[in-house]
């Protein structure tokens, strides 16, 4: 992400679920009051358009498939894939939530399941005061925390040390459109911190199939979108092939539990709502095992 800036592409997704929220209750797949909040102007009048003109919601939605093919169901049926992911794990026995790279994830503030739920929120200084900034002081529940830290000058070492934080509570950790932006070490890197935390931890991370960036013809749209980004100053990075990531995750003692593509969670949540691209893009959820 740019040092000046809030990330475009967290504004994409934010808008995303704000569009998601202007359907009816019935064929919504999740409420998301707090998403506007984070948009330009622009973006913002899209949305209160979408709320009050027939029809204007879905020419909006045609013009982002056709630039973006496959980010906009993906992006809707993930945040809600995480969403039950999340929720499953909590009512197994996490007794807390961690969420890396937050962006303008709105999870603590909308999901009822999170409200006697510790959540701490870790993220870079300037997007996190662009987030506080756009969001009144008595929407934040009590029991949310918001760290900030610029991995130029910080680990997470050193930010737990400083925050105390609480590794022998089995815990929800949420790294979600953050591993396609790091280095493959930063990824090692985070990995070899989250396994400080108890055995029965869930970490739900998304990472886009290595494929992609070896071949980005070999997925429609793949080309234009990898251009698109480093255009942007948002160039992906590195990915993972689905058939390493087991033994990967067995270096730093989590099990992988699931780990389903875009086209099958799409299907999953949105079986009504065709649309192709964004196949690559992946999410995991895997298991803190004893040593």
């Amino acid at each position: 992400m740019k040092d000046d800036v809030s990330s475009r592409t967290a504004q994409y997704m934010a808008l995303f679920r704000a569009l998601e929220t202007t359907r009816p209750k019935s064929s919504r797949l999740f409420t998301d009051h707090f998403a506007h909040n984070f948009l330009d102007n622009q973006l913002k009048l899209h949305v209160y358009l979408s709320k009050f003109i027939p029809g204007y919601r879905s020419m909006v939605e045609k013009i982002i498939r056709k630039r973006i093919p496959g980010a906009l169901s993906s992006g809707i049926a993930r945040t809600r894939y995480i969403d039950d992911l999340l929720e499953k794990a909590i009512l197994e026995g996490n007794q807390q939530v961690f969420i890396l790279g937050a962006g303008f994830d709105t999870r603590c503030l909308r999901l009822p399941f999170l409200k006697n739920i510790k959540v701490i929120e870790i993220d870079h200084p300037l997007t996190a005061a662009y987030k506080l900034e756009r969001l009144s002081k008595r929407h934040i529940p009590e029991k949310v925390f918001y760290h900030q830290i610029d991995f130029n000058k910080q680990s997470l070492d050193q930010l737990s040390v400083i925050n105390n934080f609480n590794f022998s509570l089995p815990t929800t950790i949420i790294w979600e459109g953050v591993t396609n932006y790091l280095t493959q070490e930063a990824i090692d890197n985070t990995f070899e911190f989250l396994k400080r935390f108890a055995p029965g931890s869930t970490v739900l991370f998304t990472y886009v199939n290595q494929q992609l960036l070896d071949d980005p013809s070999s997925y429609f749209g793949g080309t234009k979108l990898l251009e698109d980004v480093s255009n942007i100053e948002e160039k992906w990075l590195t990915g993972f092939y689905p058939s390493q990531l087991a033994s990967y995750l067995k270096k730093y003692h989590f099990e992988l539990m699931d780990d389903q593509g875009a086209e099958t969670y799409r299907q999953h949540y949105l079986p009504d709502r065709t649309e192709a691209g964004y196949e690559f893009y992946r999410v995991a959820s895997v298991r803190r095992i004893s040593e």
